[in-house]
């Protein structure tokens, strides 16, 4: 009976040690939300409620004040597009206008050549068949 009493002994030093264990590894585990509460509990008597609203109302207003001036940037540049863009397009009015002028005055050309070597109209021959008609029925 005593080797059955050693085991005893035994498995109950294992089971001890074993919930000694857990409950370290518990309260290891527990502490930390609570290490971490009285951190930020700590910190945020630092600071007060008015001193992080002034911060953040400063971040704030620096991130909006940056977004206007990229709106201003991006304006430009899409206003400086616009202009390249209409003076293309009025290049290119001009440049169909003037060929437009060219082909006017070459149609100009041919009309006035077609109409100096055109023939004066004649006017039609009477017709001598009438004239044989009226001749054969006196």
């Amino acid at each position: 009976m005593g080797k059955l009493k050693t085991y005893q002994e035994q498995l109950q030093e294992i089971v001890e040690k074993g919930i000694n264990s857990a409950e370290a590894q518990q309260k290891k585990l527990a502490s930390k939300p609570f290490d971490y509460a009285e951190k930020l509990e700590a910190e945020a008597r630092e600071y007060s409620v008015k001193g992080l609203r002034k911060r953040y109302n400063g971040y704030s207003e620096n991130l909006f004040e940056q977004l206007r001036t990229l709106n201003t940037r991006f304006g430009s540049f899409a206003s400086d597009l616009v202009a390249k863009l209409e003076k293309e397009a009025a290049e290119s009015a001009d440049v169909v206008t003037e060929a437009a002028e060219e082909v006017a005055e070459a149609a100009q050309d041919a009309k006035k050549s077609v109409t100096e070597k055109k023939p004066a109209a004649r006017k039609p021959a009477a017709r001598k068949s009438s004239a044989k008609k009226a001749t054969a029925s006196a």
